[in-house]
């Protein structure tokens, strides 16, 4: 029986693709480990806490002695390591953490796979999740390719493609078997609402100011998440060992045009005149390195692996909008900070 280790596994995109594989692979024991930071919430897997092949570890990446423990304890076969410091906002204004966690803690996990897997590596596997901001900026024409050469523009970034190198150095130098994916802009449920898409919806339903960079002619490729679990899943599975695969929504949207989107639907969703979201709008001084245009090509995954994109941005983000429409509750203990005690007691540091 494979013991499968997803670190972050609390968080958004985690959480997503911790619920895909207990629930698709009930053969499978499924570790998921976070340290329940701010954006670890633990309510977003309420509904399969309870499996039989679900087991949850509250440990942090950083401490190198309890990595070393567990993955002693358990075996693990396999690693998806997903744990990470993810806002580009708050890399500007505390770099360090970011070397800590995105750097660091990934070493950690690495040396603790080496020693733990000790040369025997048949049917072991450890998968890194990255980003496209590695790769830097697009002018308004071609796309991140999985040769793109890496360009990072902010302490976010560069922490992330600094983990990406590490990785494949492990590979090449100890052998450790590893594939590595890079993501575009993923969007959907239980987003942590420091995010653009949640931050609009919750600034509109209480018609306070939404903040927009510069001119909001930023350009992102939109990934639906469960889209991006279930490309997760492929390349955990069918993936070559050594490689790397681009994951990207093929939905390029400027900030701005996204946000009238969003407030148009809205407007609908909420029974309000045509227009009264957007005059919430608030364009605000630029983000520092504000890397100008995004956007993946995914031909690889797509020819190799069979993986496409299950929705269309148009469909993706009224379902999204509905979800958070309908989980008022979840929000609100978001922004109140309430959801930080709901597990509080019940888990120790490791």
């Amino acid at each position: 029986m494979k013991k499968i280790l997803i670190t972050g596994g609390a968080g958004f995109i985690g959480s997503h693709v911790v619920r895909l594989f207990v629930q698709q692979y009930p053969q499978y024991q499924i570790y998921n480990l976070d340290a329940l930071t701010y954006a670890g919430n633990l309510e977003n897997l309420k509904d399969i806490e309870n499996e039989p092949n679900y087991h949850f570890l509250k440990a942090d990446i950083v401490d190198e002695s309890v990595m070393n423990d567990l993955f002693s304890e358990y075996q693990f076969d396999g690693v998806v390591h997903l744990a990470a410091e993810s806002h580009v906002d708050r890399s500007i204004s505390d770099p360090l953490s970011f070397i800590r966690t995105n750097i660091v803690g990934t070493v950690n996990l690495l040396n603790a796979a080496r020693a733990t897997w000790n040369g025997n590596f048949e049917n072991k596997l450890f998968y890194h999740i990255s980003t496209d901001e590695v790769y830097g900026s697009l002018g308004e024409t071609g796309l991140f390719t999985e040769e793109t050469p890496y360009d990072p523009r902010s302490p976010y970034s560069s922490s992330k493609a600094s983990s990406d190198h590490l990785v494949r150095t492990y590979y090449h130098t100890y052998g450790i078997p590893v594939v590595i994916s890079n993501c575009s802009n993923n969007y959907g449920p239980n987003q942590f609402p420091e995010k653009l898409i949640p931050l609009v919806i919750n600034n509109i339903k209480k018609m306070k100011p939404i903040p927009v960079y510069g001119k909001g002619e930023n350009i992102r490729d939109w990934l639906f998440v469960i889209d991006h679990a279930r490309a997760i899943d492929m390349i955990f599975h069918k993936g070559k060992v050594g490689e790397t695969y681009n994951i990207g929504g093929i939905n390029e949207w400027t900030n701005i045009n996204l946000i009238h989107k969003m407030c148009e639907v809205l407007d609908r969703k909420l029974d309000r005149e045509p227009g009264t979201s957007a005059s919430l709008i608030t364009f605000v001084k630029d983000r520092a390195g504000h890397d100008m245009r995004y956007a993946i090509d995914s031909s690889k995954l797509m020819k190799e692996l069979g993986w496409e994109p299950s929705l269309q941005f148009e469909e993706g983000i009224e379902k999204t909008i509905d979800w958070y429409l309908d989980n008022e509750e979840w929000m609100n203990r978001i922004t109140d900070g309430s959801y930080e005690k709901y597990y509080k007691d019940q888990y120790v540091n490791r």
